[in-house]
């Protein structure tokens, strides 16, 4: 629901004028071409470079995972840097290489996905098994740390706004693709959370952390459960890379076009995204990244609100001499 509503803030702002700029246009649209223009941009930058650590480190856990190495293991940051250093590769080639690598691979890790949802659940006949007994929860704080966490796993969908030039008719059909992933996204999401919940109680779920989607498979496929699994996340993961850096790469292009940060920093910030796969777990990553994100949807929603509301026919409180009048 929550990134829901973000995602409505960003298709009203970019539906006034698609660019590939994202972020960088809509903010300078609001603020101009000053310090606050730069340094929320940057923000949404440092957002999505810490999402990018994020997936690196996720795919060098799950490459290991067979062979039932360490979480501490010295080869987990290793690879998750040379991931990092793929994707700027693939970068360089062009968004068309990344567009195909993107489509293929969305078919492949949508469609596993469904077939482990699907089967777990019909083995465990489609019964969602609760928690262990006496277990009370975490209360508020864990439900709202939970739900702030989780929004990361919705963030991608504003990569679409970089994409407004180049979308046919993107007023109408930049829009449809925000809601349509955000869809996606939610089908697929409760699917797997139904089957693991099916197959594993809590504590398990917590035991396993970043293997509990393995875990859960296990009963059902066995020791094929958990290569199917890996092999599902490993394409999630090494597909959404070069996506997000090509979301970063035209913020930056054009913060640099507009002379508001200096060249070359897509390599810097594959530096940073690199060096935090190896100094931070993922619970960390995942905590920084949803600090940044939340941030910046306030930003953008408020240089919305506050600077822009004539262009983009925001209204705030309802007015009841107008309540009579369209919104």
């Amino acid at each position: 629901m929550i990134s829901g509503l973000s995602a409505y803030s960003y298709i009203q702002v970019s539906n006034d004028t698609p660019s590939a700029g994202g972020i960088a246009m809509i903010l300078s649209r609001a603020y101009g071409r000053s310090v606050v223009t730069a340094a929320g941009a940057m923000l949404m930058v440092f957002s999505m470079v810490i999402n990018e650590s994020l997936v690196a480190r996720t795919f060098a856990t799950d490459c290991l995972r067979p062979f039932d190495v360490e979480d501490t293991s010295v080869l987990i940051p290793v690879i998750a840097v040379g991931i990092n250093v793929a994707g700027f590769l693939i970068n360089i080639a062009g968004h068309e290489a990344i567009g195909t690598i993107s489509t293929f691979a969305a078919v492949l890790k949508v469609g596993g996905i469904l077939v482990f949802a699907g089967a777990t659940l019909w083995v465990a006949g489609s019964s969602f098994q609760p928690a262990s007994t006496g277990s009370t929860g975490s209360g508020a704080g864990g439900l709202l740390a939970g739900v702030a966490l989780a929004i990361l796993a919705y963030k991608g969908c504003t990569t679409i706004t970089t994409s407004g030039d180049e979308v046919e008719d993107p007023h109408r059909n930049a829009g449809r693709a925000i809601v349509i992933s955000l869809a996606v996204c939610v089908a697929v999401y409760l699917l797997v959370s139904w089957a693991v919940g099916s197959m594993l109680i809590i504590p398990e779920i917590v035991a396993a952390r970043d293997y509990s989607l393995a875990e859960a498979a296990r009963p059902t496929f066995c020791s094929a459960g958990v290569t199917f699994t890996v092999a599902v996340a490993i394409i999630a993961t090494a597909s959404g890379l070069p996506a997000s850096l090509l979301a970063v790469s035209r913020m930056l292009a054009m913060l640099t076009d507009m002379a508001l940060i200096p060249q070359h920093t897509l390599v810097y910030s594959v530096v940073v995204a690199g060096t935090l796969a190896v100094l931070f777990d993922l619970g960390r990553i995942a905590a920084i990244g949803a600090i940044f994100s939340l941030v910046m949807d306030i930003a953008i929603q408020w240089s919305g609100f506050r600077h822009r509301r004539g262009e983009l026919r925001v209204r705030g409180p309802v007015d009841a001499d107008h309540a009579d009048e369209p919104s």
